[in-house]
C-alpha cells in the first residue's frame, strides 16, 4: 500500500543548492535582518559576502572534500557561511551552539573538520573542542575577522557531485543511538528545497521570523534557505525572546510562522500576547515535535489565523509531508509531499498496514540522505536495499492521504525538537560508582513538549539522590539534555536480549 502525493511541482533544477537559493534572492530587497541591531543585508549583499567567504576558503586551501564547521546561534553571517562553505565545493556541518566542549569535540572528530567557526563568546569552548581534531583554523564570527577572512570572490559555483557529494553534515541521533553525520546531498537539498517550497506557497518578499535555530535541519532548510529562494526576508534572533519576537511580529506585519509546539502554546496562552498587534498572521507551521489538536485549535482561535502541522527528519531533508495553506486538518502532519512516496507497515514484518491502521512510517524520494557518515550498519538499519527509509514512528494515513503521528516506536525523546538519545545520558550516568542500572525515557512536559528522566537502580550499600543522580550529567552535555526527574528503582525491565523495555517505564510513569 504505498501513498503518493496529490501535489505537483516543477521539474528539479540540476544545480547546487547555493545556485537554487541565489536564483530566487531579490539583489535590492532586505535578505537578512539582525533582529537586535536592525543591520539589513540585501539580496546582492548576501551573494557578495557568499562569494568573499568562499574565496577566503580557497586561500586555505578548503574546497571539495573538505569539511567546516558551523557553531553559531541564529544571525546573517550564518548564511554567509552557509551558502560560502557549499559555493566553495566544500561540506558543511553544522553543531548545536548548546554543546559542551565534548559534544563538539565529538562531532568535529568524527567530521573531520578543518575550520570551525563561532562568534566570539564561544571562543574558549572551541579551542578545547579542537584539541586533537583536524581543525587547523578556528574564525571568530565577528565584522572584523570575517572581513579579515574574505578573499578574492568565487564568481562561480565550484564544480560538485551533486548526486553522490555530501554538501552539509547535520547531527542526528536517527531513530536511536548515538548522534550521527547524515549525509546530505545538492541534490537531495535542492529536492526539498522545491518540495517545500511549493506547498509552503510563500508569496514573492514574505518576511518572518527566523527563531528556528539554522543549524537544526527544520531552520536550516525550510527556513533558512525556502525564505532565501522565495525572495524573502528573514529577520534572526540569537535566542527565542517572546517579547521581542512579539515586537517583530507586528513591527514587519509578518503573515506566517515556521514554529515549533513550545511557541505555539506560548502564543496560544501567555498574557503577553494581548499587548501586541498580530492581526497581520494568516498561517502558523510547526513541526519537529508533536502537538495536539487541542493546542493548535486554541492558538488559531486565539489569533484567527490557520495553524498546521508539517512532518518530517534530518534524514529526508527534512519534509517528507505538508499541506498547503487552507486544507490542513488539526492533528494532522499532513499529506505527502511531492515526489515522495509514503508507507504504513509493521514494524517488525515489514508488512503493509490497512487505511487507517497504524504502523511505522516508511517514506521514500529524492530527498532521502545518502546514509550515515562512516556508519554503514546504522545506515542499513534505517534506509531499505530499495531506498525506504524507516522513520521510526507510529502513524496512520486515512483515506484522504493524511498522515497522523500517534507515538514513537524509536527511542528518542523530543525536547523543544532537539533529539536526546537515552543511550547517551545510559551511558555517562552508568559510569558512576553509586548507579548499578539505568534508563532514560521522555516524561511529558508542557513546555518543551517532554524532558528526560532517569529510572535509576542504585548500587548495593550507596545511598546517592536525586540531586546526585542529576549532578552527574551537570557539564557533560547540553542543558536540554539535563534531568527533569529521577525515580529509583529495584529493577530496569528488559527483554532476554538486554535490550530496555522503555514502554513498560512510560507505563509506570504514566500511573504514578
Amino acid at each position: 500500500m504505498i501513498y503518493y502525493s496529490p501535489y505537483k511541482m516543477q521539474a528539479v533544477p540540476n544545480c547546487a543548492i547555493t545556485e537554487a537559493v541565489f536564483a530566487g534572492l531579490v539583489p535590492e530587497r532586505a535578505a537578512l535582518i539582525d533582529g537586535l541591531t536592525g543591520q539589513v543585508m540585501t539580496g546582492a549583499d548576501l551573494v557578495a559576502a557568499t562569494q568573499s567567504f568562499a574565496g577566503g576558503l580557497r586561500d586555505r586551501g578548503i574546497g571539495v572534500g573538505d569539511v567546516v564547521a558551523l557553531m553559531s546561534p541564529n544571525c546573517p553571517a550564518f548564511a554567509v557561511i552557509f551558502h560560502g562553505t557549499l559555493w566553495a565545493g566544500a561540506t558543511l556541518t553544522t553543531a548545536n551552539p548548546s554543546y559542551t566542549a565534548k559534544e563538539l569535540h565529538h562531532q568535529l572528530n568524527d567530521s573531520g573538520a578543518r575550520l570551525l567557526c563561532v562568534p566570539q563568546a564561544f571562543a574558549d569552548l572551541a579551542r578545547e573542542a579542537v584539541a586533537g581534531t583536524k581543525v587547523t583554523e578556528i574564525l571568530l564570527m565577528d565584522d572584523a575577522a570575517m572581513d579579515a577572512f574574505a578573499g578574492a570572490p568565487v564568481t562561480a559555483q565550484v564544480p560538485v557531485d551533486l548526486i553522490n557529494g555530501i554538501a552539509v553534515l547535520p547531527y542526528s541521533s536517527g531513530t536511536t543511538g548515538l548522534p550521527k553525520g547524515v549525509m546530505l546531498s545538492h541534490a537531495n537539498l535542492v529536492a526539498n528545497l522545491l518540495q517545500g517550497g511549493t506547498l509552503l506557497a510563500l508569496p514573492k518578499g514574505s518576511v518572518t521570523l527566523a527563531i528556528l535555530p539554522f543549524f537544526h535541519i527544520y531552520g536550516m532548510m525550510v527556513l533558512m534557505n525556502t525564505y532565501l529562494w522565495a525572495g524573502g526576508t528573514l529577520v534572526t534572533l540569537p535566542r527565542f525572546d517572546l517579547e521581542v519576537s512579539l515586537r517583530l511580529i507586528a513591527q514587519h506585519r509578518m503573515e506566517k510562522l515556521l514554529v515549533v509546539p513550545p511557541l505555539v502554546l506560548a502564543l496560544a496562552k501567555h498574557p503577553m500576547v494581548d499587548a501586541h498587534d498580530l492581526s497581520s498572521l494568516r498561517q502558523l507551521m510547526s513541526a519537529a515535535a508533536p502537538m495536539g489538536v487541542e493546542l493548535s485549535e486554541a492558538c488559531a482561535a486565539r489569533l484567527g489565523c490557520e495553524v498546521m502541522q508539517g512532518y518530517g527528519m534530518t534524514e529526508a531533508s527534512p519534509i517528507t509531508h505538508l499541506t498547503p495553506p487552507g486544507v490542513s486538518r488539526a492533528g494532522s502532519v499532513g499529506q505527502t509531499a511531492p515526489m515522495t512516496q509514503s508507507r504504513v507497515v509493521d514494524a517488525e514484518t515489514g508488512t503493509d498496514m490497512p487505511v487507517g491502521e497504524a504502523g511505522e512510517v516508511w517514506v521514500k524520494g529524492p530527498q532521502v540522505m545518502l546514509g550515515y557518515l562512516n556508519n554503514p550498519e546504522a545506515t542499513a538499519r534505517t534506509v531499505t536495499p530499495d531506498g525506504w527509509l524507516r522513520t521510526g514512528d507510529l502513524g496512520r494515513i486515512d483515506e484522504d492521504g493524511y498522515l497522523w503521528i500517534l507515538d514513537r516506536v524509536k527511542e528518542l525523546i523530543k525536547v523543544k525538537g532537539f533529539q536526546v538519545a537515552p543511550a547517551e545520558l545510559e551511558a555517562i550516568l552508568i559510569a558512576h560508582p553509586e548507579i548499578a542500572d539505568c534508563a532514560v525515557i521522555g516524561a511529558p512536559d508542557d513546555e518543551a513538549g517532554e524532558r528526560p528522566m532517569a529510572f535509576v537502580v542504585r548500587r548495593a550499600g550507596t545511598a546517592i539522590s536525586e540531586d546526585g543522580v542529576k549532578a552527574v550529567l551537570t557539564g557533560q552535555v547540553a542543558s536540554y539534555k539535563q534531568l527533569l526527574a529521577v525515580r529509583f528503582v529495584e529493577t530496569i525491565p528488559k527483554t532476554a536480549s538486554g535490550k530496555i523495555l522503555r514502554r513498560q517505564l512510560r507505563v509506570q510513569l504514566a500511573e504514578n
